[in-house]
């Protein structure tokens, strides 16, 4: 347990904050033991658990127990000729983890290479990328009670998935804390999928005519690595706002304003890429002190300088929510947590 705890290494975002307590835990006993501090402390101390600090903004300090989950372990399960549940730890990389299911052939999570962030934090906002979301392979997760310290398992239906949401955001905020997840994924019947984004012309550069679930990966992670910056050399935490949905009928008006808006309609909702509105909103590539929008992905907010506070980066995503609102009268949302 450490005291006065810089957090600055700790969030892609490298901006700096404190945490007036820190620890790392490896176990579950570590955890329960961390949280009993916490419950000990007078007044009873708030806690936030950290795993590769990739979706979240500290504007302030932390006057708290900041607890970083470093659970690690990976396991396999055959259910069938064609299927294997695979259950990893919620301090597994993420990205590693999908690499370590690539290596065996396993297939499910290849649209969602090179995601920053831990396996644990994947079920919260029900990450996803390229027409693959968690929800697609989940099966369950294990979590632990955080008021009576009980160990529960989340199936795909009690976890409530939504577009970038889940119950673990919403009434079972604070909670819980996610220690493991299992995903069913495929052992050779693959379902390949190219339709989303730039991965056809992606595998039409690299002379793919029938990709695997590798060539997939491969595509998705030279387009990531071609519009998205690297949080080691940049402060950023990938797509800082969520894709609004709006009714049919407010984007068929919007169609008359702006005959270019791009829109992808499912029913009676249209799902607008937040990317272009703030684009042409005049923000991509613009910077404001030590804080811009990417040169390339209009939709990631950069800590241009290393030397952006979290106020200043949160302070800048607020102007472009006023300048997309004011323009098309669409409210974009934060993706990003903000502490």
């Amino acid at each position: 347990m450490q005291e006065n705890f810089s957090l600055k290494a700790y969030n892609t975002f490298g901006v700096e904050a404190k945490a007036k307590y820190f620890v790392e835990v490896t176990t579950i006993e570590e955890l329960k033991e961390a949280i009993k501090f916490s419950n000990s402390q007078s007044p009873k101390l708030p806690v936030l658990f950290l795993g590769g600090g990739s979706n979240i903004l500290f504007t302030k300090d932390f006057d708290g127990l900041t607890i970083k989950l470093s659970l690690k372990g990976i396991s396999e399960e055959i259910m069938n000729e064609n299927e294997v549940q695979v259950t990893a730890k919620a301090g597994e990389n993420w990205h590693n983890f999908v690499m370590f299911c690539l290596d065996k052939n396993y297939g499910g999570l290849e649209n969602l290479s090179l995601i920053p962030g831990n396996v644990g934090t994947s079920p919260m906002q029900n990450i996803g990328a390229y027409g693959t979301e968690i929800k697609d392979v989940f099966v369950s997760c294990q979590v632990l009670d955080l008021e009576n310290f009980e160990l529960k398992e989340f199936d795909l239906a009690e976890c409530r998935f939504g577009y970038r949401d889940s119950i673990f955001k919403q009434e079972g905020k604070g909670k819980y804390v996610i220690l493991e997840v299992t995903f069913k994924l495929t052992t050779k019947n693959h379902h390949i999928k190219t339709e989303y984004g730039a991965i056809k012309s992606e595998l039409d550069i690299l002379g793919i005519q029938e990709p695997t679930i590798q060539d997939i990966s491969k595509a998705v992670v030279n387009i990531r690595q071609s519009k998205l910056p690297d949080p080691k050399e940049i402060g950023n935490a990938g797509s800082f706002f969520k894709n609004p949905t709006i009714p049919l009928a407010q984007f068929e008006e919007l169609k008359t304003k702006f005959e270019n808006i791009q829109g992808y309609p499912n029913g009676d909702v249209v799902k607008v890429p937040a990317g272009w509105l703030i684009e042409q909103s005049g923000w991509k590539g613009k910077q404001i002190g030590n804080v811009a929008s990417h040169k390339l992905q209009a939709l990631v907010i950069i800590n241009t300088t290393g030397n952006a506070t979290g106020k200043e980066i949160f302070d800048f995503s607020t102007e472009i929510i006023n300048s997309v609102k004011y323009k098309y009268g669409i409210e974009l949302e934060r993706e990003v947590n903000i502490i």
